[in-house]
């Protein structure tokens, strides 16, 4: 039974952590409507299209995210897709999420051209 009980508050603890990491840092909506959006739009130029991308290998990371107001966040995104052919795509998304809602803007989708000393990380 203490094991139990050990486990349930170590649970606990995790879960007001981030909660409370969220609160100051806004909602992590990698994967969602920036991945999504970044998608739309390199998809409706023409740069892609549903069957030329493993989406196994897409990734998204939150590069930035300020708050603008009680419950309101400006967020930067950089996406990256790897087509079949093993081509990579990548792009920056920018847009407005709240705790509750990721799509509190449309995105702004910025394509990345060229990587310039990616080694340089």
């Amino acid at each position: 039974m203490p094991r139990l009980l050990t486990a349930v508050l170590l649970l606990s603890v995790s879960a007001i952590a981030q909660s409370q990491s969220e609160k100051v840092t806004g909602p992590d909506c990698s994967g969602s409507w920036p991945t999504i959006m970044a998608f739309v739009h390199m998809k409706n130029a023409g740069l892609t299209d549903n069957a030329s991308i493993d989406s196994s290998k897409t990734m998204t990371v939150r590069l930035a995210s300020e708050k603008r107001g009680k419950n309101l966040w400006h967020q930067v995104y950089h996406v990256t897709f790897t087509k079949k052919s093993g081509e990579v795509l990548e792009a920056i998304s920018v847009h407005d999420a709240s705790l509750d809602e990721c799509s509190m803007s449309g995105v702004e989708v910025f394509v990345v051209s060229r990587h310039l000393n990616p080694e340089g990380r």
